[in-house]
């Protein structure tokens, strides 16, 4: 069997809350980015990162410190994952994140988080108060639907967290094949 760890990444807790459970569901150790210190203790990597701005938190510096692991990546935000155009998004700014020889579509998993408005830090309340003014003044007929669901939350707490949406990736975990 694989020597496998889940890392993650989160600012505000709903990608730490996807890691602990898919550790418990699967068994495998899972620990914060800031507290692996040696990657190539391990053959399989699952990088549990929050998305900000197109990123995902940590992912670049982990990246870099790949050298043959198996690499699944699994990204946590508000934005809705069962939209392709998200997944496009989320996917094209990933490949300015990984090396292209650990880039797998295969191995590319989003799953949709929480936020509270109330619990951001300055910088971030800011961001998100540029980004809902911007969305506020377009016309109805340019809005997408993750413009009208950013509208319809901004300043709320809203959580999609769903521990269900984990099952494919738990399915190829328990499995064990390489992908």
């Amino acid at each position: 069997m694989k020597k496998s760890v889940i890392i993650y990444g989160s600012q505000y807790g709903s990608t730490q809350k996807y890691a602990e459970h898919l550790s418990a569901v699967t068994g495998i150790e899972c620990r914060s980015c800031s507290e692996v210190e040696n990657i190539n203790d391990y053959e399989r990597i699952i990088y549990m990162g929050a998305l900000y701005a197109g990123g995902v938190l940590g992912l670049k510096k982990l990246a870099k410190k790949l050298t043959t692991q198996e690499l699944i990546v699994v990204t946590v935000g508000i934005a809705d994952p069962t939209k392709l155009e998200n997944i496009q998004n989320i996917r094209e700014s990933l490949k300015t994140q990984i090396p292209e020889r650990f880039f797998n579509e295969k191995n590319i998993f989003h799953l949709r988080g929480a936020i509270d408005y109330g619990h951001l830090n300055i910088k971030h309340k800011i961001m998100m108060s540029m980004v809902h003014s911007k969305v506020s003044k377009m016309p109805e007929e340019e809005l997408n639907e993750e413009s009208k669901a950013m509208l319809a939350t901004y300043g709320k707490q809203v959580d999609f967290i769903d521990y269900d949406s984990l099952k494919p990736l738990i399915t190829i975990l328990n499995s064990n094949t390489p992908r």
